[in-house]
């Protein structure tokens, strides 16, 4: 479940991420144009949390195992 929090957390994040930026370069006073490669730095944490999501009981059951030992 701790495993399944965590890559839900950094998509999360990831998302709020995107979404001050989009509001920075959005603001009336000093309109800036969204580039392609802040916005595909931001979306990293994005992808590890997708990749944790889907492979979740396999790290689940890595770390049992490393903290069993």
């Amino acid at each position: 479940m701790l495993v399944r929090l965590i890559g839900g957390l950094l998509v999360v994040a990831s998302i709020l991420e995107l979404g001050l930026y989009w509001a920075k370069c959005s603001i009336p006073k000093h309109p800036m144009p969204v580039e392609v490669i802040p916005v595909l730095l931001k979306l990293i944490p994005a992808a590890l949390g997708l990749v944790v999501l889907l492979k979740a009981r396999a790290i689940a059951g890595w770390i049992s195992n490393i903290l069993d030992d």
